[in-house]
């Protein structure tokens, strides 16, 4: 037998074995998620209204001093909705202040969401416009922070908070940030 007779079939098999290559590498869920450019920077300075207060400003230098976790979200965003109850959960332990990031929302429609679904914030900023959110690179809706008492940004999670990655993720580094005060 001559050896182009099983050229066709070599590449096919090469083809079958980057195409397997390719699906085992995509098993991972976050395979979209793109690294934060912030992990490890100050976290970007920002001077926002309260949702709740619109006549009140709230700066990131009056969140220094103790860790917080910065969570994005709208009425709007369905993936928001299901965060929602996990993110509740993890605020009533008081483990680490938790503010509201309301994005690209209406005010009235951001306060009957919080009024319907309950407010785990212990602060909610509204950014209407959407403006600071491009300097913290947020792209979407639910995305978290976790920024410690220095202002340094140490974790961004994006899509909706589980139990799981609070579990396995946040909480490590929780601890973490506790113990080098």
């Amino acid at each position: 037998m001559k050896p182009a007779r099983w050229l066709p079939l070599a590449a096919f098999a090469l083809l079958a074995v980057l195409l397997a290559a390719g699906v085992w590498m995509s098993r991972k869920p976050d395979r979209d998620a793109l690294p934060s450019p912030l992990i490890g920077k100050p976290a970007p300075d920002f001077a926002l209204p309260v949702l709740h207060d619109p006549g009140y400003t709230v700066k990131l230098s009056d969140l220094r001093g103790q860790p917080f976790l910065l969570n994005v979200w709208g009425s709007w965003c369905v993936e928001c909705r299901v965060e929602h109850p996990v993110l509740t959960k993890f605020a009533e332990t008081k483990r680490v202040r938790v503010v509201g990031y309301n994005w690209k929302d209406e005010r009235a429609d951001a306060l009957r969401w919080l009024e319907q679904f309950g407010n785990p914030f212990m602060v909610v900023v509204s950014d209407v416009e959407g403006r600071t959110a491009l300097d913290w690179g947020v792209y979407g809706a639910p995305e978290t922070f976790l920024v410690d008492g220095k202002g340094i940004v140490r974790w961004k999670h994006v899509g909706p908070l589980t139990d799981e990655i609070i579990a396995k993720e946040l909480l490590p580094l929780v601890t973490k940030i506790e113990a080098e005060r």
